[in-house]
C-alpha cells in the first residue's frame, strides 16, 4: 500500500520535527504531507526546508487559516491525484503517537474502509487530560452518538486511515465544515455509506509544546451543527415512514 499521512499544521515549528522523525521512525515507507495554513511563527519554511532534504515529505501551503477540515479536504485532493491507497489523518502535536499507526494500517489491511484511533474502546486511553477536558469530550462523544443515531464511540477522534476508494465514496465536494466538527460530519457520512468501520484502541496524550486549538467557540460551533444533523436526520426520517405509510 502506498500510504500518506496528512499533518495540518499552524504554529507547530516545535512540534514538527518531532512528529515526523518519530512518524519516520514508525512506518519508513510512509510519505508525508504538511498542509501549513500560513503559519506566522514560519512552520512553513521548516516545512519546506525538511521536504528539500526527504524526498517522502511534501508541503502543501494555505494561504489563510481556514479550519482543520479545510486543510484536511485540500490533503485529501492531493492524495488521491498522486494515487495513494491509504490516507492517513495526524495532528502535529504527538497526541496521536506516530508509533501507533501500524495499528490503523493492520485494519485496514484487514479490510475496513476506515480506521478510527479511538480513545473510548476497551483498550483505548488518555493521558496528562485535566478531569474537566475528559468529561467534556466523553460528553460531547455520547451527545453525537445519541443526537445522531450512530454506533461509533469515538466520533469526534482526529487519528485516522481512509481508503481511497472510501474516500472516493464519500461527497468531499459537499463538506463545509471547516472546523473540528469536521471529523464527526465525514465518520457519519461514512457509517452512513455503508463503509466498514473499525475503532482501533489508541492512547492520547496532550500536547506537550504550544497550547490547543480547541476553544469554547469551536465547541459551542460544533454541538450547533451536530444538533441541526440529528434533528434534520430525524425529521427527513419521520417524513419517509409518513410517505411509506400513505402508500
Amino acid at each position: 500500500m502506498r500510504v500518506l499521512t496528512i499533518i495540518p499544521t499552524y504554529n507547530e515549528k516545535e512540534n514538527l520535527p518531532r512528529v515526523v522523525e518519530r512518524l519516520r521512525a514508525a512506518v519508513p515507507d510512509c510519505d508525508i504531507l504538511v498542509v501549513d495554513d500560513n503559519s506566522p511563527d514560519g512552520t512553513g519554511k521548516l516545512a519546506d526546508d525538511m521536504a528539500a532534504s526527504d524526498s517522502q515529505i511534501h508541503v502543501l501551503h494555505r494561504t489563510t487559516k481556514d479550519g482543520l477540515g479545510g486543510a484536511y479536504l485540500a490533503g485529501f485532493d492531493w492524495g488521491l491525484a498522486e494515487g495513494y491507497d491509504v490516507l492517513v489523518e495526524m495532528d502535529a502535536d504527538c497526541s496521536h503517537q506516530p508509533e501507533q499507526l501500524p495499528l490503523l494500517l493492520r485494519a485496514i489491511e484487514n479490510g475496513a474502509d476506515l480506521a478510527i484511533g479511538s480513545r473510548y474502546v476497551p483498550g483505548g486511553k488518555t493521558k496528562n487530560w485535566p478531569a474537566h477536558r475528559l468529561l467534556l469530550s466523553r460528553g460531547a462523544n455520547l451527545y453525537t452518538r445519541l443526537i445522531l443515531g450512530t454506533t461509533i464511540k469515538d466520533i469526534t477522534a482526529g487519528y485516522r486511515a481512509y481508503t481511497r476508494e472510501a474516500l472516493q465514496r464519500l461527497n468531499l465536494d459537499g463538506i463545509d465544515s471547516k472546523g473540528y466538527v469536521f471529523q464527526v460530519d465525514l465518520a457519519w457520512r461514512s457509517e452512513k455509506a455503508g463503509l466498514k468501520i473499525e475503532e482501533v484502541p489508541i492512547t492520547f496524550i496532550e500536547r506537550e509544546i504550544g497550547s490547543s486549538k480547541m476553544d469554547g467557540n469551536i465547541i459551542f460551533d460544533s454541538m450547533s451543527k451536530v444538533t441541526r444533523w440529528g434533528l434534520s436526520s430525524r425529521f427527513e426520517g419521520a417524513k419517509s415512514k409518513i410517505s411509506n405509510l400513505r402508500k
